[in-house]
């Protein structure tokens, strides 16, 4: 009998870490399966994952630039995934539907205030970007208990939408990408832009940066590391990437495939060592 199998897809994909964290949890509970990536084109994505499910997937993980797709294709979605509009899990229905699911709000906050021990209530964050990665997170961070949610975006619609879509206008609004020379200052700033994954600067003042804020970046590893860099210029208390947050939100896609709940912090500390 085959193992199970399970999925990451992306584009590119190769660099994943989700094998390598899925097995590792998987030894925990002495459960056999494999667990690949598929690199698969933004107009090739739907039939893959169909077809992935067709030959017996039992779960997926999406990421970059397909969570979007995702969400379209499942026939039944989350709470979370129905607020962010996008999903990073694909489960099978038995019925031969599927389900989509958001687990990075969840993820992110797990690690910000169990891992690195903060709490989010009464914060003032800021929040760079507006697009898949930002909805994922913007409502969780709100439900943690941040006060009040600056949303800024090199598009200013692509962030009115995501203020509109959150409805608290005293708690959620958005600013101008030009006024962050004087924007004020905020204890909690995250870092949801594109730009280390493309490899492009940031090119960020340090004056919003609080004297004791907390900088955190979704990404992780090389992708984060010029805005990790800008943060530790800034003299933020603390700078994070999100490699935590990987490990979150793929214990709760663990979870929902086979019952368990892992233990993240060993596999956490593990891939902290071996990258940094």
């Amino acid at each position: 009998m085959s193992a199970a199998q399970f999925a990451v897809f992306g584009h590119p994909i190769a660099h994943s870490l989700s094998p390598q964290i899925h097995q590792a949890f998987a030894r925990q509970f002495g459960i056999a399966l494999e667990y690949r990536t598929i690199d698969a084109a933004p107009a090739e994505f739907a039939a893959a994952a169909r077809r992935f499910f067709a030959e017996g997937g039992r779960g997926a993980n999406v990421t970059l630039p397909h969570k979007a797709a995702a969400f379209a294709l499942a026939d039944e979605r989350s709470e979370a995934a129905m607020r962010a509009g996008t999903a990073n899990v694909l489960t099978p229905l038995p019925d031969g539907r599927n389900a989509a699911h958001n687990t990075d709000g969840a993820g992110l906050v797990r690690d910000l205030t169990e891992r690195h021990r903060m709490d989010l209530r009464g914060h003032d964050a800021l929040l760079l970007g507006a697009g898949g990665a930002a909805r994922g997170v913007a409502w969780s961070l709100l439900d943690a208990g941040v006060r009040t949610l600056t949303i800024v975006n090199r598009t200013p619609e692509t962030a009115d939408a995501l203020a509109d879509a959150i409805g608290e206008p005293a708690r959620a609004h958005t600013r101008y990408w030009e006024d962050l020379d004087d924007i004020g200052s905020f204890d909690l700033i995250i870092n949801a832009t594109s730009a280390g994954v493309l490899g492009k600067p940031l090119d960020l003042p340090f004056g919003f940066v609080g004297n004791r804020a907390t900088c955190y970046d979704l990404s992780y590893g090389k992708a984060a590391a010029n805005f990790i860099a800008w943060a530790r210029a800034a003299n933020a208390l603390h700078a994070f990437d999100g490699l935590g947050m990987l490990v979150e939100t793929a214990a709760d896609a663990f979870e929902l495939w086979h019952g368990k709940r892992p233990d993240t912090d060993p596999v956490h500390d593990e891939l902290r060592r071996q990258y940094g």
